[in-house]
């Protein structure tokens, strides 16, 4: 085998190996980048939908919850709230907390205005109306 095997071959093998991963790599780019603004409804983010987005950072909802499946386990995947609950839910909940009930985890009060409270709910109503492709795959989150 190390007779028929040379150096040669070797950097024939990688050079090919590294070429192929690249143009695979640059297809893949190419695809993402032209399915994606069919996908996020980038023309539905409004100024409300912007500050929503501004509540949730400020904050750290992601420290908690999850969204598309990325952030922390501790709380529910918010992705598809919306769809679940509803705007009004959500308020609600969000005004309600913490519930006290013992044993359960607990969300702290954030004392958001009615406004940011909306805003939030936009956000939200924005993020469940992206095409994820069903994920993530349990709708309860």
């Amino acid at each position: 085998m190390s007779q028929s095997f040379t150096k040669s071959m070797a950097r024939n093998i990688f050079y090919g190996g590294a070429a192929f991963f690249f143009l695979l790599f640059v297809g893949l780019t190419f695809d993402t980048v032209h399915t994606l603004p069919k996908r996020d409804h980038r023309e539905n983010i409004t100024e409300q939908v912007v500050r929503g987005k501004h509540v949730w950072e400020r904050n750290d909802c992601i420290g908690c919850h999850t969204l598309y499946g990325e952030g922390a386990y501790y709380a529910p995947e918010l992705g598809n709230v919306y769809q679940r609950r509803g705007g009004e839910f959500i308020k609600a909940w969000i005004k309600g907390q913490p519930t006290g009930v013992p044993g359960r985890r607990q969300m702290p009060q954030f004392h958001l205005t009615e406004q940011e409270l909306d805003d939030v709910v936009a956000f939200l109503k924005w993020a469940s109306e992206v095409n994820t492709s069903n994920w993530p795959p349990n709708i309860e989150g």
